[in-house]
């Protein structure tokens, strides 16, 4: 079994998630795409992030009816930042020895990934799928600070852990979570922006909490 994994804090869910995890899938072959929300992010303000029982139930709402997608909620029991490295151990740890596991990340992510704690465990753990929008279609160059880990491939590159890493490029949806926010905030629609199943929930929720989405604008 091929699995895929998108992890993100969600904050909320909206189509350009769900749009590029399911090019990703069909590119890929994948059995199923698992999206895994955040409890604490490490490099996010958690006072500027909606409750992560709210994201989770939204997010559950945006996915159901597709099969193929599902939700782990590992992270949000586990005390502490959520990390990367830890949440795909477990998830490694419960799949049989010939599973494939596929990290989701974007082009912006993957330029970083040298700076995620503990980041060459996350290339012994798991296979990455890195997702490009137009204008930045173009597969990135690799970080600087992983030149002799990287090898190029007719589909990417090869770390010398022997993981692959596949350059998927997805449709270019004009949808950022800080627009959608800010629209919250404002009482203005998100209609077309979000799943149809989250919509009414999140601009009630912007009405009654608008705390959870105005401290992150920027």
């Amino acid at each position: 079994m091929e699995l895929g994994i998108f992890g993100g804090t969600f904050h909320p869910v909206h189509l350009g998630h769900l749009r590029a995890a399911e090019e990703v899938r069909e590119a890929l072959g994948l059995a199923r795409v698992l999206f895994v929300p955040a409890k604490l992010p490490p490099h996010k303000d958690a006072r500027a992030v909606a409750p992560p029982e709210v994201r989770l139930d939204l997010l559950r709402r945006a996915v159901e009816g597709n099969p193929a997608f599902g939700i782990s909620d590992l992270e949000l029991g586990r005390p502490g930042p959520s990390y990367s490295v830890d949440t795909l151990r477990e998830l490694r740890a419960g799949l049989a020895p010939g599973d494939r596991l596929w990290f989701l990340v974007g082009s912006d992510a993957f330029r970083e990934i040298h700076t995620w704690y503990r980041y060459p465990e996350i290339f012994a753990l798991a296979d990455l799928a890195v997702m490009s929008r137009p204008p930045d279609a173009a597969p990135p160059a690799p970080p600087a600070a992983l030149e002799g880990e990287l090898t190029p491939t007719p589909g990417g590159l090869r770390h010398r852990s022997g993981r692959e890493v596949r350059f998927v490029p997805v449709t270019l949806l004009d949808v950022s979570a800080t627009a959608i926010r800010r629209a919250l905030v404002q009482g203005r629609s998100v209609r077309y922006l979000v799943p149809e199943a989250v919509r009414g929930e999140l601009e009630r929720l912007g009405r009654e909490h608008p705390h959870w989405f105005s401290g992150s604008l920027t």
